[in-house]
């Protein structure tokens, strides 16, 4: 049976509210950073997820494991003091952000160099067509 879970893990980091969404499905996992700025309250993180969630860019998949749920309701306390303590970014969430980092620095230096090319070819043009101006047959 495909079992499909979205997590968003809020807290803060110096000097931004930051919220990690992770995908996980058939054994992959895909990451999301969001920025918020001031600390957002909960109805307000639930409705922003509601209204954003289709134009989040995930990160590449990973692959995760599964981890079973546990029933020892100290262990699930224990979980939950470290994720609010601005522990929670496991270790997998940050190989997949950073891969999604690595692929937006990829875009940016293509994008880039694109743009610097253009530029350079529009400045040849116009020094030819100076250049042509220059000697009309004079």
């Amino acid at each position: 049976m495909d079992k499909e879970t979205v997590t968003l893990k809020v807290f803060f980091e110096e000097p931004f509210w930051i919220g990690i969404v992770e995908c996980t499905a058939d054994g992959q996992m895909e990451v999301c950073k969001v920025t918020f700025g001031a600390e957002p309250k909960d109805y307000e993180v639930h409705a922003w997820l509601l209204k954003n969630y289709y134009r989040l860019r995930f990160s590449p998949a990973v692959s995760a494991e599964e981890q079973k749920e546990h029933n020892n309701p100290k262990r699930r306390q224990r979980e939950a003091r470290r994720q609010t303590a601005g522990m929670c970014v496991g270790t997998k969430s940050q190989q997949a952000l950073s891969l999604l980092r690595e692929q937006f620095k990829e875009e940016r230096k293509l994008r880039t160099r694109e743009e610097k090319e253009a530029e350079k070819e529009a400045r040849f043009e116009l020094k030819q067509q100076k250049r042509k101006e220059k000697h009309r047959g004079r």
